[in-house]
């Protein structure tokens, strides 16, 4: 008799425990596909896991044993603001509108109705918390909204990762976390090395002057004397102080990932977190950075998806910035294939009036907005000897607001064509790079001074068509534009450029008709 009143509470009972146990399952699954996204500024490929025999990167380099390094990535411009919103949208920022720095009197941003397409918003709609600390540098906000913005000091990636943790480790919301990490490291700033011997000081790069150190950073010293020399730079004094100081930026940013890593394996989730590692574009030095020479387009990409078959491997495939995006969205099950664009897109003109806001305003450049210039490279990670693209395209018009010089290229595994449009004028200067010691020490020499693969006159006053076999050429040491011997080679190129202007929607295809 006892037995008949207690079956209900049983059941009451098991029914209770197995919606409980739904709901944790519910929990584990929404975590199991969390994004950290970081990205650099202004560094080169100059990492131990790319033969960098000096580079001190160890956490890195361990990601990449673990996943995957891509031999090919390449920015699509070398321009900070210009970059991110590549970064941030699939789209090349001459389409996107952001032609050029988004802060002081600069003033560009992209399109209000790129809202459709933008990173943290189609992450939101997947499914994702969204986060960002450090650099940000593109507009409008809103465009570029993320749910969470924290507070860190970007020259000091340890503290930006302890900064992060709570956000990475919230156990109250269900949702699995995309973190958008942004250092200025290795950007220049900061003053010059005063310890220098020489009349050109050397600029810090972010570090701390008289070798001191950031916050909980153990700080390491580079031998100016045992630095790479990349081709594009000259073997100067001046450039292996600069260097020196460099590559000590970047080994900072490589504490950072290790503090990140370790945050995501005490909390159990470092087997359920894609890893990405970039920069928005190469070194800050003149040849490297504001150009589209391998220098300034050529970036690290390691990534480490904890769901991929094969560990340590690399790829040759040809990816490009325009790739993030779409290849983000589609690891959190948030892209359509068959539009290469998201699932659940937000509709800009409603969403915009909605608002109130930018109601009268150009708001798509006269063209909508309805799939990425990008496509997502997630296949190559288990199988890392699949092409990607064929081609890639990039695109530079501005980088400060002085600096009018655009450039269109395209590149293969065989030629780059480079299209300097304003060529006629002098290369204009970024002005942290004109004030560099390694550039000024070879200015002072005069137009016939070398500067790695060229002078410094052939460096300031371009041709209109730069062409290089690009696999027997990889340092750009010749320009094959004039050559009797390539100019069916220039002619398919330059049909091929216009092909890709033509697919990007780039503006700038106007200037072959009457310029």
């Amino acid at each position: 008799m006892l037995m008949q009143p207690m079956q209900p509470r049983f059941t009451f009972t098991l029914i209770a425990i197995s919606i409980f146990l739904f709901a944790g399952h519910r929990s584990v699954t929404a975590a199991e596909r969390n994004v950290l996204f970081i990205i650099t500024d202004d560094e080169s490929p100059t990492l131990g896991c790319y033969g960098d025999p000096v580079a001190v990167t160890p956490a890195i380099d361990a990601i990449a044993r673990d996943g995957v390094i891509f031999r090919n990535a390449f920015a699509t411009t070398a321009s900070c603001s210009a970059s991110r919103s590549v970064v941030m949208s699939g789209l090349h920022n001459h389409r996107n509108g952001q032609f050029g720095h988004q802060h002081h009197f600069h003033k560009f941003s992209s399109f209000h109705n790129v809202v459709k397409l933008a990173l943290p918003r189609v992450m939101d709609r997947a499914g994702y918390r969204t986060g960002h600390i450090g650099k940000y540098h593109v507009a409008p906000e809103t465009v570029y909204h993320y749910e969470t913005s924290l507070k860190g000091n970007s020259r000091n990636a340890v503290q930006m990762a302890e900064a992060s943790r709570q956000f990475l480790t919230d156990r109250d919301d269900e949702r699995p976390f995309f973190l958008y990490f942004a250092t200025s490291d290795p950007h220049r700033g900061g003053g010059n090395d005063q310890t220098s011997k020489l009349k050109l000081k050397p600029d810090l790069f972010g570090n701390k002057a008289n070798r001191g150190s950031h916050a909980g950073i153990k700080e390491v010293f580079y031998d100016p004397a045992k630095v790479v020399i990349p081709a594009f730079l000259p073997d100067t004094a001046e450039t292996r102080e600069e260097l020196a100081q460099y590559y000590q930026s970047c080994s900072r940013i490589d504490q950072g990932v290790a503090r990140l890593v370790q945050i995501l394996k005490e909390a159990d989730l470092y087997d359920k977190t894609l890893i990405i590692f970039t920069s928005d574009h190469g070194m800050a030095f003149a040849g490297g950075k504001t150009t589209v020479y391998e220098g300034g387009l050529r970036v690290p990409m390691v990534v480490r998806d904890p769901y991929q078959n094969e560990r340590g491997i690399e790829s040759n495939a040809l990816i490009s910035h325009i790739d993030i995006t779409p290849t983000i969205l589609d690891y959190g099950d948030g892209l359509n294939a068959a539009t290469n664009a998201p699932n659940n897109p937000i509709n800009p003109d409603l969403f915009w009036k909605e608002r109130g806001e930018a109601i009268k305003e150009n708001r798509n450049g006269n063209k909508k907005f309805d799939s990425y210039h990008g496509k997502s490279w997630l296949h190559c990670l288990d199988n890392p000897d699949e092409p990607h693209h064929e081609t890639i395209f990039a695109s530079h018009t501005f980088h400060e607001i002085q600096m009018y010089y655009p450039m269109r290229v395209v590149r293969d595994n065989q030629y780059k064509l480079i299209w300097n449009i304003a060529h006629p004028l002098p290369y204009p200067f970024a002005s942290d790079l004109w004030a560099a010691s390694s550039w000024q020490a070879q200015w002072a020499l005069g137009k016939d001074a070398p500067y790695g693969n060229k002078t410094v006159g052939q460096y300031v006053q371009r041709p209109q068509f730069e062409l290089f076999d690009i696999a027997s050429d990889p340092d750009e040491t010749t320009n094959l534009a004039q050559s009797p011997g390539h100019q069916d080679v220039l002619e398919t190129y330059k049909s091929k450029l216009k092909k890709m202007q033509r697919e990007m929607d780039d503006p700038w295809i106007m200037k072959w008709d009457y310029e």
